[in-house]
């Protein structure tokens, strides 16, 4: 089968990490993803929980080594000029498992073919390839254009530091510890007076604490003015961690949004309606407060969804106003809250 032509780009990404229910701890892993044809290539492969090599958290030359062999200016790593697409989060130990592909010239094009989830030093495309995927060719000058700049300096990862304002209540310190176990930065201080400006441009969301009064609120925000920062501002509602601590998440998403794999939440009604750009596993989880103001959880949907629309139903106290509905897919979470 001949290659059809499609378009080449490169797009931030992020693997979120966190807590795993076994205790443990899943990394969170800024890279660089393909685009082909305007969709991350990684959503077209059902989006398994990898990464591309082309990591934020790896040495220079090591980039650069990736960055180069994609080029074909250096050997492929694997056998019949494989190259690895995709790997482990965690490690990189093929035996965890790996997209690869053939990557070879044809003129001055690129081609990309017999794409394959690979566990040892020979690929069975037969067995287990990824059929209807590919091949692709690329126009060689965009190709080149694409990988050529990321040599010029890796494409940065987002800002991962947040700015709580208030009283160091209960509620900022525990949100603070929640950031921080999902590998957010976060800093409480009681206002911005007398903080430097590069200080502040650290900084890529603020929280303001429920104690906040509109005067001190002014006050910061001019202080983010005058320091030409272009921070996402939140208030410490409502008073779930969870809740907030997924509200930052989404505010610091700064990936384009139809690179995001979840497109839409509601909540209304007694159900919650999803919308997924790629098949994805996808957690639904309900937040709430009970009439002790203490947090309630309960556990909605955990599963697979593939492309469009879907609707799960909240039963009983989830169903209630004052409740709020968290999805979360690798490196894209949402909120709503519960409407009639």
């Amino acid at each position: 089968m001949s290659a059809a032509y499609a378009t080449f780009g490169l797009a931030p990404a992020t693997r979120a990490g966190g807590p795993r229910t076994d205790g443990g701890h899943e990394a969170r892993r800024d890279f660089v993803d393909f685009v082909v044809d305007g969709s991350p290539l990684l959503f077209q492969l059902s989006g398994p929980d990898a990464v591309s090599p082309l990591a934020s958290d790896v040495p220079p030359a090591i980039f650069t080594a990736h960055v180069r062999g994609l080029l074909l200016e250096s050997g492929a790593p694997l056998p019949g000029g494989r190259h690895i697409l995709y790997g482990c989060p965690e490690c990189e130990d093929l035996a965890c498992g790996a997209v690869t592909a053939v990557i070879e010239r044809d003129g001055d094009d690129y081609v990309w073919r017999d794409f394959a989830w690979q566990t040892g030093e020979i690929a069975d495309p037969e067995r287990n390839g990824y059929h209807g995927i590919g091949p692709f060719r690329f126009p060689g000058p965009a190709y080149r254009e694409a990988l050529g700049a990321l040599l010029d300096g890796p494409v940065p990862p987002p800002g991962r530091r947040v700015l709580l304002i208030g009283a160091r209540v209960a509620l900022l310190a525990k949100l603070a510890a929640a950031l921080r176990a999902h590998g957010i930065g976060a800093d409480i201080t009681g206002d911005t007076e007398g903080v430097p400006a590069e200080e502040l441009r650290g900084y890529a969301a603020v929280v303001l604490g429920p104690a906040t009064g509109q005067a001190e609120r002014a006050a910061v925000r001019r202080a983010f003015e005058r320091a030409a920062v272009e921070a996402a501002f939140l208030d410490a509602a409502p008073p779930i961690v969870p809740v907030l601590v997924a509200r930052v998440e989404h505010a610091l998403d700064r990936s384009p949004l139809p690179l995001r794999r979840l497109a839409r939440l509601t909540a209304a009604d007694g159900t919650a309606a999803v919308e997924v750009a790629a098949s994805c596993r996808v957690t639904l989880t309900a937040h709430r407060l009970d009439r002790l103001s203490r947090p309630r959880t309960q556990d909605l949907f955990d599963g697979v969804l593939e492309p469009g629309g879907h609707r799960v139903p909240l039963d009983g106290k989830a169903a209630r106003e004052g409740t709020y509905v968290v999805a979360r897919a690798a490196g894209s979470v949402l909120v709503a809250a519960v409407t009639r």
